[in-house]
């Protein structure tokens, strides 16, 4: 009884529990799970995926396009910074002189007939000289066997030079103190005159040194204030233009620069070309020298002969 009463008591509370349950069951079922939207919410995401991508894709694609797209003033700069696009200032030694200012360009102008002037006078001198110890060369070997003035004149014949002279002096001399019984006056009146001679001759090989060593000693300086007057103006278009950038200063600073170069190349050939010359002149007036001692000496065997054959006379009387 009392197990029939308790099965009766529990199926009754088991109902009851089930009739509170249900409604609860039911309204939990019809209520979608709290972690349910979670699962929807990757696939409702999943869609806008792509369009999200393409939005930065297609911002970085006008980005590049807006990068790719040249400006002017990147033209501009680039062409200064480029050697090889067309630019206003080319950089050569003939674009330069033509950009330049007109004083450094009359001082280029100058400097280089300066270096025309040099190499004249170089040629010039140097055929001048040869030629001139080559005859007075040939014209010392062909009276060294002579005996008198008069044999070394045959000798030489119609030929100029300063042989000649000296030769020449020294038969005026001793037919211009004939009758005067001095030796010594005789001989150093002739001296005097060969010393004229010699000096005569010694400006004369000496022309056109003195215009090297004038250039020789003031194109650096010509070509430094060229360079200056550049400078000074390159300067005052820096300050106009207020950049420094080196496309704007380069070509006035080459410019200037080019007139010291052009300064150089006058100067360093005209000091070379001195140097050279004086010691072969130098060589030359030495042998002028020699031709003057043996017009001397011809002169004073002439003198010994002349006064010896007096005396001889003078004895046979």
């Amino acid at each position: 009884m009392f197990r029939t009463s308790l099965k009766t008591i529990s199926l009754a509370a088991t109902l009851t529990m089930w009739s509170l349950i249900s409604p609860a069951i039911a309204q939990q079922s019809s209520v979608p799970h709290p972690a349910s939207p979670s699962a929807p919410t990757p696939a409702l995401s999943a869609p806008a995926t792509p369009a999200q991508t393409s939005a930065p894709l297609a911002s970085s694609a006008s980005s590049s396009a807006t990068n790719a797209t040249p400006s002017p003033a990147g033209d501009a700069g680039a062409n200064l910074l480029n050697p090889d696009s067309a630019s206003s200032h080319e950089l050569s030694p003939w674009s330069m002189f033509l950009s330049a200012d007109i004083i450094v360009k009359l001082v280029m102008i100058g400097l280089a007939f300066a270096s025309l002037v040099t190499w004249t006078i170089c040629i010039a001198k140097m055929v001048e000289l040869s030629l001139a110890r080559r005859n007075l060369g040939t014209a010392l070997r062909e009276i060294s066997e002579s005996r008198s003035l008069a044999e070394a004149q045959m000798a030489l014949g119609a030929r100029d030079g300063v042989l000649a002279s000296l030769l020449a002096s020294a038969m005026l001399e001793a037919r211009l103190s004939a009758g005067i019984s001095s030796d010594a006056g005789i001989k150093e009146r002739a001296a005097s005159s060969f010393a004229e001679i010699v000096r005569a001759e010694s400006r004369r090989v000496r022309l056109g040194m003195g215009l090297l060593a004038t250039i020789g000693a003031t194109s650096p300086f010509v070509g430094l204030f060229g360079t200056v007057w550049g400078i000074m103006n390159s300067f005052i278009g820096i300050s106009k233009a207020q950049t420094t950038n080196l496309a704007v200063v380069a070509p006035g600073i080459a410019e200037a620069l080019l007139a010291t170069a052009l300064g150089l190349v006058a100067a360093i050939p005209a000091v070379i070309i001195y140097n050279h010359f004086a010691r072969v002149t130098k060589g030359y007036i030495e042998l002028v020298s020699r031709a003057s001692g043996s017009a001397g000496r011809l002169l004073s065997r002439d003198l010994d002969r002349t006064h010896g054959g007096a005396i001889s006379s003078r004895a046979a009387e």
